[in-house]
């Protein structure tokens, strides 16, 4: 392997011309880049440059590597200026419901990384409960989540209604059982939908599962059955809510971090705000 060091010393010699010049540009004695010449040549087993010309200039070997060791200097600085770079060495992790990361949210954290350069944003969607679990367990630096209740070392938390939806073009009564269209085991609205229509001495089904707000969205719009969702979250899908199901006492969309100041901090507080316009605008409506 050619030490960068010694192919900038012959690079040097070769654009001056001279040995004391070079020395003086690299700042250093004109015995110590003779000697780094020498290392180099020894190394590639050719004379690289004429000692005897004046100028000094490179040797036909010298001519063959000078190409190379100009474009091994020139990847040098740029690995060097990259390093130096901080731009995304610093990372907050942050877990979001599939229904939370919206384009609003994505707009404030694309100010939030041209303002902090050296922040990396690594962004996790999933459902709550694992969510929470994961952030217990340190996973994550900032997370929203979906329970029935806060608990108290949140930083902020915010009421959600939640209604039983059916796809617009649904005529008719449910059939006996009911197809219902959930989120996997451990979603937070699954055992609620279990739990009512038990109340309601009904019968049902699981007809269709779904990974993603979208999938189980596009399912009710579908026709396959009912599922319990949150008012804000059905967005311009061709759903209404179950005239006879209406809706479901409030969850809570909560806001936690580990942290309350610097970085972290500023970006709760950016994501806190986004909630409260969000919830604004749904009392509005």
């Amino acid at each position: 392997m050619l030490d960068p060091r010694l192919l900038r010393a012959f690079v040097t010699i070769v654009d001056v011309g001279s040995f004391t010049a070079a020395a003086d540009r690299l700042h250093m004695t004109q015995s110590t880049i003779s000697q780094q010449l020498s290392r180099l040549e020894q190394a590639v087993g050719r004379e690289l440059i004429d000692r005897a010309a004046r100028p000094v200039g490179p040797t036909a070997s010298g001519e063959r590597l000078l190409g190379h060791a100009r474009r091994i200097l020139a990847l040098e600085a740029e690995a060097v200026a990259l390093l130096s770079d901080p731009a995304g060495t610093s990372a907050i992790r942050i877990g979001l419901p599939d229904d939370i990361a919206t384009s609003r949210l994505s707009r404030e954290f694309a100010t939030f990384s041209e303002q902090h350069r050296e922040v990396r944003l690594d962004v996790t969607t999933g459902l709550s409960r694992d969510l929470s679990r994961r952030f217990r367990a340190g996973e994550f630096d900032v997370v929203v989540v979906k329970e029935s209740t806060a608990s108290v070392d949140c930083r902020a938390s915010f009421p959600e209604a939640v209604g039983w939806f059916e796809g617009a073009d649904t005529s008719g009564e449910w059939p006996d059982p009911m197809p219902l269209v959930t989120f996997p085991v451990g979603g937070l609205y699954r055992e609620t939908m279990f739990e009512r229509i038990e109340r309601e001495r009904r019968n049902w089904y699981i007809a269709f599962t779904g990974s993603s707000l979208n999938s189980v969205l596009v399912a009710v719009e579908a026709g396959l059955g009912l599922s319990l969702l949150p008012l804000g979250a059905v967005g311009n899908s061709r759903v209404r809510l179950n005239a006879s199901l209406g809706l479901e006492p409030a969850m809570v969309l909560s806001v936690y971090a580990w942290e309350g100041r610097g970085n972290v901090g500023e970006l709760v507080e950016q994501i806190t705000q986004v909630l409260a316009d969000r919830f604004e605008s749904q009392g509005r409506q």
